[in-house]
């Protein structure tokens, strides 16, 4: 008996704290929690997310994929704020788009120990167009609090049916519960391509699915058309298939936090990408859809806004014969045309692969989407006699393509070989050169179009070393204010940041920012010397002053030689690291420091000279310091020799950055002389 009383007791407080995932069902025990029992750092954590995509078949317009979403988040802390706004993408193309139906949105709060329930205004839900593909619904919720809960839903209806977005299963936050089907009937065969560390098995399900259709006849009069004896008569036909299901059921899924220099978070999530093979409908043709790279670009060139843009050229051949015409070399050839592009046309900051307006257009107003752009360079050149081909990118932001899918690329630039040489090119950016292609654009490898349709893999790291020389002289005076001059020699890499940067903010707004970064210093005689000669290297130059530079301890002064500029605490902190470190481009950064003593201050002690290097000197330190009795020298040099370093180095990388960072803190002892 008391077995059975302790059983039923179990039941019944299994049954009270029983989650229930039922939209609106909040509890007063999710209101109350104060942080994630699994992950006390957490801002904020999905109590539910739930996503069912179908399709669903009407008579009218056949086919069409429908996504409903359900998700449930709990806001802990001011950090978290941010989940309780939400952007949907809806896609368009041809006269056909994507909708958004049945938005329901609600805030939950405890008040005075009771739910209180708050409605989305109309007011907190924008619409905005992104490019003519893509348009974006965004929602904010209202009466954020901490500890307030957010839920809402929403369906979407897409004609795309051979577009699914990616299932996710990992977020930044924590997610305690997650509920995902993907159903298709069973003429659309897709294979499924998984991502992440994260390897969740679907429970496979087979169910039925039915297609009506209403049929119309007319009978009667002469032909049918005499309405007078004119009979109408309707017959339902009914058509029964099999659905295919996959149901994922997880729970207390980590969160996936974000790590310094990666260059997609995304490409390391936990998720599954359903891809359509074939559609295979009944006494019908089998029809196949992307399987391959090959099939990838094929269906990217045919589309008239790519390879039908690349063949327009009766728009610029009078302007392009002037500047070509009393010029024969394939080099010098490329380099006028690419410069007359970056003048020519300007940026809107759209991406994508396919033209927005058009080369023609983009031509007359001088403004484009990439597409328009780079296209464009690559028909001018080939024009030209150039050998040029397009190159298929994948930015940054939309991560590696690790699966054949048109989604897989979003960006297009432009390849050109001679007898002697290649080298990559992006019209886009007025800074750029060859084979310097802004940070967007440096992101494992593009796929160069070629003559026949084919494509071939090309790196699109930069293989070239970028330099920060910097070069002070100072002095330093018994109070630990330092002054002197600063100039810092910049190429590459480092020159393009520093000119996008410089030109955006201006110089008045540059040398504010300079100032606070450096907490206040004071800067004067500033200047920068070939901001537009990107031939030359970036030099930017001024004199400063700025205090508390050194600590002072009855008659000792202590110091690090490179004061501010000092690497303060190592980036890599984790234990562990599984995804690859991703520095965009291989950089050295080095100090040529002299050093005036204070009258009446020699040298006590300096730090150690001292040289270290990782595993296969992926990356490499020195440090030189000498003194004589009036000053101090030290040349100090870090370089990163590769762009990107495999998780598999991450504990030398980790050591090699702790070393600097323990090395750099070094201090010179002054002692005053008697």
């Amino acid at each position: 008996m008391r077995i059975i009383t302790i059983l039923l007791c179990t039941l019944i407080s299994i049954n009270t704290f029983a989650q229930n995932y039922d939209f609106g069902k909040v509890s007063k025990e999710e209101l109350q929690e104060k942080f994630n029992p699994k992950d006390s750092s957490a801002s904020a954590t999905y109590l539910y997310k739930y996503r069912r995509t179908y399709f669903d078949y009407t008579e009218e317009k056949g086919f069409q994929l429908v996504t409903e979403i359900h998700e449930r988040i709990k806001i802990y802390n001011q950090e978290g704020f941010n989940y309780a706004t939400k952007t949907i993408k809806l896609y368009k193309s041809n006269n056909e788009e994507e909708n958004l139906s049945g938005l329901k949105a609600y805030t939950y709060n405890l008040n005075n120990g009771d739910i209180e329930k708050t409605k989305i205004d109309k007011s907190g839900i924008f619409d905005n167009e992104v490019s003519k593909f893509l348009d974006e619904k965004k929602f904010t919720m209202d009466n954020i609090k901490q500890g307030c809960i957010v839920e809402y839903k929403y369906k979407v209806y897409s004609p795309f049916v051979t577009n699914i977005d990616e299932f996710v299963f990992q977020n930044s936050i924590p997610i305690k519960k997650l509920k995902a089907d993907f159903e298709s009937p069973e003429y659309f065969n897709f294979k499924s391509n998984t991502k992440g560390y994260l390897f969740p098995k679907p429970q496979k399900e087979s169910r039925n699915g039915q297609i009506t259709s209403i049929s119309k006849s007319r009978s009667g009069g002469l032909g049918g058309f005499n309405s007078s004896t004119t009979q109408t008569s309707y017959s339902n036909f009914k058509m029964d298939y099999k659905k295919n299901a996959d149901i994922y059921n997880l729970a207390n899924i980590p969160a996936l936090k974000e790590e310094p220099y990666v260059n997609n978070i995304d490409n390391y999530r936990s998720a599954v990408k359903y891809e359509l093979s074939y559609i295979k409908f009944p006494s019908s043709p089998i029809k196949h859809y992307t399987s391959s790279w090959e099939d990838v670009v094929k269906r990217i060139y045919d589309n008239s806004n790519f390879g039908g843009e690349l063949e327009k050229k009766s728009y610029y051949k009078d302007d392009i014969d002037k500047i070509i015409e009393s010029v024969s070399d394939p080099i010098k050839r490329t380099a006028l045309i690419y410069n007359f592009v970056k003048s020519r046309v300007n940026w809107n900051g759209y991406y994508g692969y396919y033209t927005d307006e058009g080369v023609k257009k983009a031509y007359k107003e001088q403004t484009g989407n990439v597409a328009d752009i780079n296209l464009m360079l690559t028909s001018m050149l080939q024009y030209a006699g150039v050998r040029a081909y397009p190159v298929l990118v994948s930015t940054r932001k939309n991560g590696v393509p690790l699966f054949p899918t048109r989604e897989g690329f979003d960006y297009v630039i432009t390849y050109v070989k001679t007898q002697d040489t290649a080298f990559l090119l992006d019209a886009t950016t007025k800074f750029g050169s060859p084979n310097l292609l802004p940070l967007r654009a440096l992101n494992w490898q593009g796929r160069i179009i070629t003559e026949h349709g084919n494509s071939t893999l090309i790196d699109l790291y930069s293989k070239t070393i970028s330099k920060d020389i910097i070069e002070m002289m100072i002095t330093l005076d018994g109070n630990g204010t330092i002054r002197g001059k600063f100039r810092n020699t910049k190429t590459n890499h480092k020159a393009l940041s520093f000119r996008k940067d410089f030109d955006r903010k201006g110089k008045d707004g540059f040398l504010d920012d300079l100032e606070n970064k450096y907490g206040g210093m004071e800067i004067s005689e500033f200047a920068v010397k070939h901001q537009s000669d990107l031939t030359k290297p970036i030099i930017e130059s001024f004199t400063f002053e700025k205090e508390n530079q050194a600590d002072i301890i009855g008659d000792k002064i202590y110091f690090s030689p490179l004061f501010y500029m000092r690497m303060g605490e190592n980036p890599f902190k984790l234990e562990n690291r599984e995804f690859p470190v991703d520095f965009g481009y291989p950089y050295e950064t080095k100090y040529r420091f002299t050093i005036s003593l204070p009258q009446g201050y020699r040298v006590e002690s300096l730090p150690e000279s001292e040289a270290f290097k990782m595993e296969n000197s992926l990356g490499v330190f020195s440090y030189n310091i000498t003194s004589d009795d009036k000053n101090i020298r030290i040349v100090v040099s870090s370089k990163i020799s590769s762009s990107i370093i495999t998780s598999q180095y991450y504990e030398s990388l980790k050591s090699y950055f702790n070393m600097i960072v323990k090395k750099e803190a070094d201090q010179v002892v002054l002692t005053k002389v008697l």
